[in-house]
């Protein structure tokens, strides 16, 4: 396999290729393959490509699928021949699985090439064999429909997981050997740790290190380097399945460790305020949260000011802690409020500095680059915030406001103060809101 070999070797091996035969080589997958993109041996019915993004996962997939699918000759009949693709969203197995750069179209030659139908979620190869496209919104769509083979694609982000997988295994029952491979970034999952228990899986561990060479410098330099050594590195980058808070972004004990009594020298320091939709008792808090950039280059959560009032009572506390601290600006979310937050804050007081902010992705999302900030033990609590600490260990990478029964404002609030003073882009680069 080229992959193995070294930077020279492949040049001299390349360069003794003919042109027909270079041809060839442009589809020859186990040429290029790393050996943990081909599969494994032996008699398993699950192949569990377990690794972080960039690995190749998509590739493996597509690739298994061909050499399952087809035979010698364009017409000649593969071992396998109705195949079940199942992605996240119907638009993930259109996008990623059939038509994306590693996507079965991309990696068949011209001959071998599936016919593809969008109206029929349905792939045709000049063999006669055939591919379905489902989808883990719709669990139904696999009920009834039979198949001897399947790949199932980032299997820890289906949003009815048990359902969807069920439904495909009741399925997957034609033919002498049915089998099928998932492709996934790992996350703490029920149904992942049983895939991985049982003897019939065959699994294969990967890491974005490991596609290095095929990956944008601008990806290893800068969100390599941002999320090394965190939590979300060691799943999104490394591929590890992470026991100690499942599907958390907080834990406590992480806290506590960084938790500081001072916050030494600070040059800069802002409020943040998450406002709520309405004043009501019953209606979420205004979060408002009041954090430093310590000379050390790390930030200092100073005072949690999170309260359930009318706007003028939280535009009164938001000035009084800019005042108080003499904060460089008051920062504003503004997707609930709009301009209201700004005409709220100048009625108390017109001369203070403010900055409103847009949210453009979910609250998990624009948590997760801050959670990385403290999992690299750059960010204290200056004291102990107990329900804004009890928020934050809640907030999960998949939060759902109506499961959790809370809106985090102010973990929000933190998010937005965090991200002002640490995670501003330098001058002409965009500024990186998540993986």
């Amino acid at each position: 396999m080229l992959s193995s070999q070294s930077d020279s070797a492949q040049t001299a091996i390349l360069a003794e290729v003919s042109q027909d035969r270079a041809r060839e080589l442009l589809f020859d997958w186990p040429f290029w393959a790393r050996p943990q993109q081909l599969p494994p041996p032996g008699d398993w019915t699950t192949w569990l490509v377990l690794a972080g993004r960039g690995f190749g996962k998509t590739r493996c997939g597509a690739e298994w699928v061909r050499a399952s699918v087809c035979g010698a000759t364009p017409l000649g009949a593969g071992a396998h021949r109705r195949v079940a693709l199942v992605a996240e969203t119907a638009a993930d197995a259109r996008d990623i699985l059939v038509e994306g750069e590693s996507g079965l179209l991309a990696v068949h030659p011209p001959g071998f090439r599936p016919k593809y139908e969008p109206s029929k979620r349905r792939l045709t190869w000049p063999n006669g064999a055939r591919a379905w496209l489902y989808n883990a919104v719709e669990p139904d769509q696999l009920r009834g429909p039979q198949h001897d083979l399947a790949w199932a694609d980032e299997l820890a982000k289906w949003r009815y997981a048990g359902a969807t997988w069920d439904q495909l295994q009741f399925g997957l029952r034609l033919g002498p050997r049915p089998r099928q491979c998932v492709t996934t970034t790992p996350r703490p999952i029920a149904i992942l740790k049983t895939l991985i228990e049982d003897p019939d899986t065959a699994v294969t561990r990967g890491s974005s290190y490991d596609n290095k060479t095929n990956l944008a410098p601008a990806f290893i330099q800068r969100i390599v380097r941002r999320y090394e050594g965190t939590r979300l590195g060691r799943q999104e980058l490394n591929g590890e399945i992470l026991e100690d808070t499942p599907g958390a972004l907080w834990n406590r004990a992480a806290i506590d460790r960084l938790r500081r009594r001072e916050a030494g020298a600070l040059t800069r320091i802002v409020v943040a305020v998450d406002p709520a939709a309405g004043s009501g008792a019953r209606n979420d808090e205004t979060g408002i949260i009041v954090a430093g950039l310590g000379a050390d280059g790390h930030g200092y959560v100073l005072e949690d000011l999170s309260l359930r009032a009318s706007p003028c009572a939280w535009g009164r506390a938001a000035v009084n802690a800019y005042w108080r601290w003499a904060a460089d600006r008051i920062i504003g979310e503004v997707n609930n409020g709009g301009e209201m937050i700004e005409h709220v804050l100048r009625t108390v007081d017109p001369s203070v500095s403010y900055k409103a902010v847009r949210a453009s992705r979910g609250k998990a999302l624009r948590a997760e680059p801050v959670a990385a900030l403290d999992e690299q033990g750059r960010v204290h609590h200056v004291g102990a915030f107990a329900e804004l600490e009890d928020q934050m260990c809640a907030m999960t990478a998949d939060f759902d406001r109506a499961t959790a029964g809370f809106s985090p404002d102010r973990v929000d609030a933190r998010v937005w103060a965090l991200s002002e003073l640490m995670l501003a882009a330098p001058a002409g680069e965009p500024r990186i809101e998540g993986l």
